[in-house]
């Protein structure tokens, strides 16, 4: 059997293809850093001792943890408007389901860190004068920042993955452009594995980067 490639049609595309990544980052970017705020906000509400914040917001993690984020963009730019009664808006849907899902990871991420502190900072700050707020402030969400940077790295290039999704309603993300090029080309191997040595190399490039904000905090931990 002849091995059918076409690797002209590969590089013609590429450019094409790359257009979309500007895209990707975005999403990736925006909705990480809107998970990072929200996430911090339900991590809190997570360890409250109080039922009435920690009960909505393991609810929340529970659902989206074991929902698929396909499910929460259909959900969010199809089941919404239909419930509400406002007209979908393809670019803010796919950003607002990027982000409450990458929240949830980052509450679990965040709660992690902040349990791993031991208590017995929190019983100090609070011996001499701190508040609740101030202890976790200034003494133990300092440390559980620097816990949870991998973690974090590690969500950000699940994202960038995961936010290929957003091609299903119409984003004109990677994904989206490489669908477009086997539609122009009648070459899905030549669209997709071109796409997916993209997605490759974005992964690589931030698993790398990762490495080295590790090794460095590592070795400034220790002088």
């Amino acid at each position: 059997m002849a091995l059918d490639l076409n690797l002209d049609v590969a590089l013609k595309y590429l450019p094409f293809l790359l257009t979309g990544v500007s895209t990707t980052f975005e999403y990736t970017a925006l909705s990480f850093i809107f998970g990072c705020i929200l996430g911090l906000l339900i991590a809190l509400g997570r360890i409250s001792k109080s039922a009435v914040f920690r009960t909505p917001c393991l609810a929340y993690i529970d659902f989206i943890r074991g929902t698929p984020l396909l499910a929460q963009i259909y959900l969010i730019h199809f089941g919404f408007p239909q419930i509400f009664g406002y007209k979908p808006v393809g670019y803010i849907d796919a950003l607002v389901a990027l982000s409450l899902n990458s929240a949830a990871y980052m509450a679990e991420i965040y709660r992690a860190g902040i349990e791993s502190i031991d208590r017995g900072q929190m019983e100090a700050a609070r011996s001499l004068g701190m508040t609740y707020g101030q202890a976790m402030r200034y003494v133990i969400l300092p440390q559980a920042f620097r816990r949870v940077i991998p973690p974090m790295g590690n969500e950000f290039i699940a994202l960038l993955k995961e936010s290929s999704l957003v091609s299903v309603i119409g984003m004109e993300d990677l994904m989206m452009k490489s669908n477009m090029m086997a539609g122009r080309s009648f070459r899905a191997f030549e669209a997709y594995f071109t796409s997916a040595l993209i997605y490759l190399a974005l992964t690589l490039t931030f698993t790398r980067l990762l490495g080295r904000i590790e090794r460095r905090m590592k070795t400034d931990g220790r002088s």
